[in-house]
C-alpha cells in the first residue's frame, strides 16, 4: 500500500519549483539593491584590478623588496583600455553585474532553498546538519570568491593586459569582455571551492571512498593542473599560485572522505 506520505514524481517537481523560484526572488531582489551601488560596484570592485594601486600588486611589489630587493614584481602601469562598442553595452554590463552580484550576496539562501529540497529524504540525524552544511558552503563559496578576486583576477588582467605581441598594437579591450574575464575567474574559484562539499556527498552516496581518492591523488595533479591552466594566465607562476589551494583542498576533502566514511559504515 502506497504511503500517503510520500511525494510523486510531479509532487517533487512542483516543490523543487517553488524552491527555484524563491531563489530566483532572492537573487533578483539582492540584484536591485546591487544596480544602485553601481560606483562602489564597478569603479572599486570591477575596475579595482585594472589599477596599479590594487592592494595585491602593492603585496607582491612589497614581497619583491623585502624578500629579493628588487623591484622585479612592482607594476607601474597597466596598458590598456576598456571600452563599450555597442549602443547598450554599458547598460547591459550594468544589468548583468548587478544580478551577478545579487547571486554571490544570496548564495547562503540559494544554499539553504537547495537544503530544504533535499532534507525530506534524509534521517533524522542528517536533517540536523543543515546549518552546518549552509555555513561550510557558504564560507567555501565566499572564500573562492575572494580568492578569484584578489588572486585569480589580477594575475590575469595583469599578464593578459600587458601583453603585446607589437608595439604597433594597443589593447582596447571591449567593457563585455574584460567584466568577462573578472566573471569567470571570481565563479570559477567559487566553485572549485566547493570540492570538499562535493566530496562529503558524493562519499555519502557510496560513489567514491577515501582510498579512491589518494590512489588517484596524481591524477588529481593533473586535473588541477589543467583548471589553473584554464582559470590563470599561461605562465608558470601564476599556475602554481592558484593550484596551491586546490591542492589543499583536495587534501581536506580526502580527510572530510574519510570522515564520512566512517560514520556511514558504522
Amino acid at each position: 500500500m502506497k504511503n500517503p506520505n510520500e511525494m510523486s514524481f510531479l509532487d517533487h517537481l512542483e516543490e523543487l519549483r517553488w524552491h527555484l523560484i524563491r531563489s530566483c526572488i532572492s537573487i533578483f531582489l539582492f540584484g536591485i539593491i546591487a544596480f544602485f551601488f553601481k560606483d562602489f560596484i564597478f569603479d572599486t570592485l570591477i575596475f579595482g584590478p585594472k589599477k596599479t594601486d590594487f592592494v595585491t600588486y602593492r603585496f607582491f611589489c612589497d614581497l619583491s623588496k623585502n624578500i629579493w630587493n628588487s623591484d622585479i614584481f612592482c607594476i607601474s602601469e597597466l596598458p590598456f583600455r576598456i571600452q563599450s562598442r555597442t549602443v547598450a553595452g554599458q547598460f547591459s554590463a550594468h544589468l548583468w553585474t548587478s544580478i551577478l552580484a545579487g547571486f554571490i550576496i544570496a548564495f547562503p539562501y540559494v544554499v539553504y532553498e537547495f537544503w530544504k529540497f533535499v532534507s525530506p529524504g534524509l534521517h533524522q540525524n542528517e536533517k540536523k546538519n543543515a546549518k552546518w552544511f549552509i555555513f561550510s558552503s557558504s564560507i567555501l563559496f565566499f572564500a573562492g570568491i575572494l580568492f578569484g578576486y584578489y588572486v585569480v583576477t589580477p594575475l590575469s588582467v595583469n599578464f593578459l593586459g600587458s601583453y603585446s605581441v607589437s608595439n604597433e598594437i594597443f589593447n582596447d579591450f571591449d567593457l563585455s569582455s574584460y567584466i568577462g574575464l573578472v566573471r569567470a575567474s571570481v565563479l570559477a574559484s567559487g566553485i572549485i571551492f566547493e570540492l570538499p562539499i562535493v566530496i562529503y556527498f558524493l562519499t555519502k552516496v557510496g560513489i567514491v571512498t577515501p582510498a579512491f581518492l589518494k590512489k588517484n591523488r596524481k591524477y588529481a595533479l593533473v586535473i588541477v593542473l589543467s583548471i589553473a591552466a584554464i582559470i590563470t594566465p599561461p605562465d608558470v607562476i601564476s599556475q602554481i599560485i592558484v593550484s596551491i589551494p586546490i591542492l589543499i583542498l583536495y587534501e581536506i576533502s580526502i580527510f572530510i572522505s574519510k570522515a564520512t566514511f566512517k560514520k556511514v559504515n558504522i
